[in-house]
């Protein structure tokens, strides 16, 4: 296949930092590579691919407090893209509603992932366009929008020994995202001062969140607690891996969480409020533990010592497999092109299934 992946512009693909969905692009984009298919990717010009990259724009936007600069840049790589359309059998979007602005690109065979939540009022309206060709990243996400265009759930995945799992139990508890309302770090450090366990605190601070985070510091500076800042892909392996267990108290219906399939990958127990993704991702008393609370959270440390790390890092590996997640987006890439063109093979493709089982390993 001639794929084109269209990637936001505020981060680098990969990010050198935070980003998840981003991170989770270079992912797909690589592992189709190395699948043989032929991908070009538009990106920020500092993005690192195996792939054909189409810069944007010279660099990542992420420090860029100049909304006219972010609109130039998103339309004038939509008009390349645009321009390209006959170069694609199949174009990725993962930028929002930034192609809605450019229609004549929702002619071609397209899908879009989305990568944000669906609850807001704003979204629901945008989302609704009867051209999209939408995927979800978990069941939980499109529950606001049931009856908009659904090609399916894909879920994240991870490359294969991405990280390196850590079977002996860690010393302290960790908390990796953004400093924000609706993750909730406050939950994670009373958890670890109830429990008696340290935590470290890996997290990005937004310009729109520097007020909430000064709310926090005096919390920030309790003994116990370590605030580390912003982490690389390295950092966050080492940090992960070292951990005890991951905190994940958010207090939103978040479309994925990224930082939890990879702290399993490091062989981490997860413990997560029962929120958006949450119990499709996490594995009830085998990979985590799913509560509702903190005195929930507290109790469930007490378990995490009964769970085989070993299993934790191979059920991460089995479910939430770059590989899958490439195969899985073929068979919806089939499904979109199998609308545009009367090819049964297509048809056939398309049909054969959008999951791996549980048990499979992604091959």
């Amino acid at each position: 296949m001639r794929i084109a992946q269209v990637a936001p512009l505020f981060e680098s693909v990969p990010p050198q930092l935070y980003g998840g969905a981003e991170r989770v692009i270079s992912y797909l984009t690589e592992e189709l590579v190395d699948l043989g298919h032929r991908v070009t990717l538009f990106a920020s010009g500092d993005s690192v691919t195996r792939a054909e990259l189409v810069p944007g724009c010279e660099r990542a936007l992420r420090l860029s407090g100049d909304s006219d600069e972010v609109e130039r840049a998103h339309t004038a790589m939509l008009n390349e893209v645009y321009r390209r359309r006959h170069d694609f059998d199949i174009i990725h979007f993962h930028i929002g509603d930034w192609h809605l602005r450019e229609p004549r690109l929702l002619a071609s065979s397209h899908v879009t992932t989305i990568h944000e939540r669906l609850d807001l009022p704003e979204n629901q309206v945008l989302y609704e366009h009867p051209s999209l060709r939408l995927i979800s990243t978990s069941d939980a996400q499109r529950r606001p929008l049931p009856n908009a265009s659904w090609l399916g759930t894909v879920q994240h995945g991870l490359p294969d020994g991405l990280y390196r799992p850590r079977h002996e139990r860690g010393s302290y508890l960790a908390f990796v995202g953004r400093i924000s309302p609706n993750m909730r770090v406050d939950r994670a450090v009373e958890v670890a001062r109830r429990a008696g366990i340290p935590l470290k605190i890996a997290a990005k601070i937004d310009r729109a969140d520097y007020p909430y985070y000064q709310t926090l510091k005096p919390i920030l500076r309790e003994p116990f607690v370590e605030f580390i800042g912003e982490v690389n892909e390295a950092q966050k392996g080492e940090l992960l891996a070292g951990a005890y267990a991951l905190l994940f108290p958010i207090d939103w219906p978040e479309p994925f969480g990224l930082t939890m399939i990879e702290a399993m990958a490091c062989g981490t127990p997860v413990i997560a409020w029962r929120n958006g993704s949450v119990p499709e991702l996490v594995d009830q008393s085998v990979t985590g533990f799913v509560v509702n609370s903190i005195e929930g959270a507290v109790s469930s440390l007490s378990r995490i010592a009964q769970l085989d790390r070993r299993l934790v890092a191979r059920v991460a590996y089995q479910r939430f497999a770059a590989r899958r997640m490439a195969r899985d987006y073929l068979r919806l890439y089939a499904r979109s092109m199998a609308r545009d063109l009367d090819v049964p093979s297509l048809h056939a493709f398309a049909e054969a299934g959008e999951s791996v089982t549980y048990a499979d390993t992604g091959e």
